[in-house]
Order: structure tokens, then C-alpha cells, then sequence
């Protein structure tokens, strides 16, 4: 078994981090069948951007620009997910799940609360995959969650080939991931570049 560098460990620790604070703040919201509910699954990538921003500032203190840059995201709004009050989201958070698309504030404090939530030892996310694995065969599958699910504890940056192993037989919107996958660039850095190229590739797909 090959030995990870500590650049290794590190970059693993914080997508891990990643993921469970993107899980966390799901739980907090009422989980996908909340947002299945507002009718508003487009959340889901944007709740992932913000869980990566307040990750690596805390855990590797980036800068906006490089926290911008490494997400694909402009510097303004990746600004408006690091400033967010969090307990002013929450006052707010039914109106803001109404909507469509989720202002980065409201993203950023969500992940804020999620990420405080996990440092302070409230984290009982096996007891959510659970729920969320017996819900989803009643609700169907919510893709970004589900594809979340199928790559936990793959190293990143990944290729094509692992990719496929972990995504074999999955559709996503009615795509085959196979199809998916052939129009992602490699290697993907991130499970969020992983989320958003894969909505990319799906509007490219469905026109």
C-alpha cells in the first residue's frame, strides 16, 4: 500500500471536510426532501461551493482569489460566502429556500453553521446517510447527493478511470454517468469541480 505524502493527508483531509460540512448543512435545512419540496434542487451544487470555501480558508487559509481560482467562481462571490452572518441566514432561510437559485450569502452561512456544528462535535452523519439511503429509494435519486455518496473516500485529484469504477450503472437526469464522464476534463481537482462539471456537461447534453 503506498504511503501518502503529507500534501496527501492533507488535501484528503479537507475534501473530506468538505463533504461533511455539504451533508451537515443539507441535515440543517431538512435534507433533500426539503428541497424537493421547494422544488429547488439547483441548491445542491451551490451548497457544495460554499462548503469548499469555508473549508479552505479555515483549514488551509486561502485567499479569496485563490479560493475563487481553485473553485471556478468569480472573487465577489466568493467574498459573499466568507462574510456571511450566519444566524442572520437563519432568520431568513425559509424565504430564501423558496427561491430558485440560493444567494452565495445564504450558501455561506449554511456551510458557516455546518462546519461550527462538526468542530464543535455535533456530527451524526451516519445516522443521515442512513436516512438519506432508505429515503432515496422513495424520493428517487437526488443526483449530487448520490454521486457525493459514490465517491466517498476517493482521492483527489482523480481520473476518468476511477471515476467510472465508482459511477458504473448510475443515471443521472436520465444520462447515463458514462456519457457524463466522456465530456469532463481530467483530472478533476475536487468533488465540487467533480458536481459542477458534471451539471456543465448535463446542459451541454440537454440543450
Amino acid at each position: 500500500m503506498p504511503i501518502l505524502t503529507q500534501e496527501e493527508i492533507k488535501r484528503y483531509d479537507v475534501d473530506t471536510m468538505a463533504i461533511r460540512v455539504f451533508l451537515k448543512a443539507l441535515e440543517i435545512i431538512g435534507g433533500p426532501r426539503k428541497l424537493i419540496e421547494y422544488r429547488n434542487l439547483t441548491w445542491l451544487p451551490s451548497l457544495m461551493e460554499a462548503a469548499y470555501a469555508i473549508v479552505l480558508q479555515d483549514m488551509e487559509m486561502k485567499t479569496e482569489s485563490e479560493i475563487a481560482e481553485f473553485l471556478g467562481l468569480t472573487r465577489q462571490t466568493v467574498r459573499n460566502i466568507l462574510r456571511a452572518d450566519p444566524e442572520l441566514v437563519m432568520k431568513k432561510l425559509q424565504g430564501e429556500l423558496e427561491e430558485k437559485t440560493p444567494r452565495a450569502h445564504t450558501a455561506g452561512g449554511l456551510a458557516k453553521i455546518a462546519y461550527r456544528e462538526i468542530k464543535e462535535g455535533r456530527d451524526h452523519l451516519a445516522i443521515f446517510n442512513f436516512a438519506f439511503s432508505v429515503a432515496s429509494e422513495v424520493l428517487g435519486i437526488v443526483w449530487p447527493v448520490e454521486v457525493l455518496l459514490r465517491i466517498k473516500g476517493l482521492d483527489f485529484p482523480v481520473g476518468k478511470e476511477e471515476l467510472l469504477q465508482r459511477l458504473a450503472g448510475l443515471k443521472i437526469k436520465d444520462v447515463p454517468a458514462e456519457e457524463i464522464l466522456d465530456r469532463l476534463t481530467y483530472p478533476v481537482k475536487s468533488p465540487a469541480e467533480l458536481l459542477k462539471s458534471i451539471r456543465q456537461a448535463l446542459e451541454e447534453i440537454k440543450g
